[in-house]
């Protein structure tokens, strides 16, 4: 049984990951109905918090149906991280998580994020002064490093966790690397065979699908998998891959009805949490990968994120579900 804290997540949990416009509560309802079992808001900027903004007080929102649910903070300033983390935990989530991975230029180059991984020790201040702050776990997502030369994560994870860390999360790449490349998971299963560290590893990168979910639990050792990019979309992936860790069988992927009710539901809770508008158009990066492998689908696409009205683009959806019907893609 893995366990952050008090909080039991199964013998092997897979873990829907923090993504900035995409973890939100629609988003979340659907990963957890299909499998998920522990989530994280999108991060959240210490510095919004404590001016009050209405962004990013709206994403301290959780549901009791999503629990274990976790709010990722993100920040650099220590005494800001500090008072950030004392209003999440009046949100009531089950859990408190520090990001020192966003390699992206507006958070990294403002000595957030991964930027971190440069200045070790303020990390580890940051990261106990907010482990002080709030009875809640705290976990932390992390990176292996800031380039090829500074993969420091064996050196980070010790010091996290001496300082009360009760779980790390670590993506196979450096800062310099972004989002390029292939995810070096080495390193995360030399944390596996540390025996100084005694807090549950998840690995994160490049899990995209059942088959590789297995051979990285296998070949590395770790305690679970977060999954990201390979969820949006796709929130079927959870399910697939415990099914495939249980059985080596893969499941069918789902049909057109499946994914355009699921589509439906994601669009009807976009709209009821964000608004019309923004939840219309918020929802328009998703219909990609939702309808992914349909042949001429190209028409639909354009006009679901053409349409402006919630009524027409329902219509649209059940337009889908009639024509390519009972079609499953490939």
């Amino acid at each position: 049984m893995v366990r952050i804290g008090t909080i039991e997540l199964g013998s092997f949990p897979l873990l829907l990951a923090p993504m900035e416009d995409v973890s939100d509560p629609p988003f979340r309802a659907v990963c957890k109905a299909n499998g998920a079992d522990l989530m994280y808001t999108e991060f959240i900027s210490s510095e919004g918090l404590i001016r009050d903004a209405a962004k990013s007080k709206q994403k301290l929102d959780v549901f009791e149906y999503e629990r274990p649910i976790g709010i990722q903070l993100f920040g650099s300033n220590i005494e800001h991280m500090v008072q950030s983390a004392e209003i999440a935990t009046t949100a009531r989530p089950d859990l408190i998580d520090i990001n020192y991975g966003c390699p992206v230029k507006n958070v990294a180059c403002r000595g957030a994020g991964a930027a971190l991984l440069q200045d070790v020790p303020k990390m580890v201040r940051m990261t106990e002064a907010v482990v002080k702050a709030t009875h809640l776990p705290v976990t932390v997502k992390t990176r292996l490093g800031w380039d090829d030369a500074s993969k420091n994560i064996l050196e980070v994870a010790e010091r996290l966790q001496d300082v009360g860390v009760q779980a790390l999360t670590v993506h196979g790449r450096t800062r310099v690397q972004m989002y390029k490349g292939q995810a070096d998971w080495t390193l995360i299963g030399k944390l596996k065979e540390n025996p100084r560290l005694t807090i549950p590893i998840f690995g994160n990168g490049d899990i995209d699908s059942p088959q590789k979910a297995l051979e990285y639990k296998n070949l590395y050792g770790v305690d679970g998998l977060m999954i990201g990019r390979a969820a949006i979309g796709y929130p079927w992936i959870f399910n697939e891959i415990k099914h495939y860790l249980d059985t080596t069988e893969l499941l069918l992927p789902p049909d057109v009805t499946e994914r355009v009710n699921v589509a439906r539901r994601h669009l009807e809770f976009s709209i009821r949490w964000k608004g019309e508008r923004t939840g219309i158009f918020e929802m328009r990066r998703h219909y990609t990968n939702y309808f992914k492998g349909f042949p001429e689908f190209k028409p639909y696409r354009t006009r679901l994120v053409n349409a402006v009205e919630a009524d027409e683009l329902f219509s649209i959806l059940d337009e889908i579900a009639e024509v390519f019907s009972p079609l499953v893609p490939s």
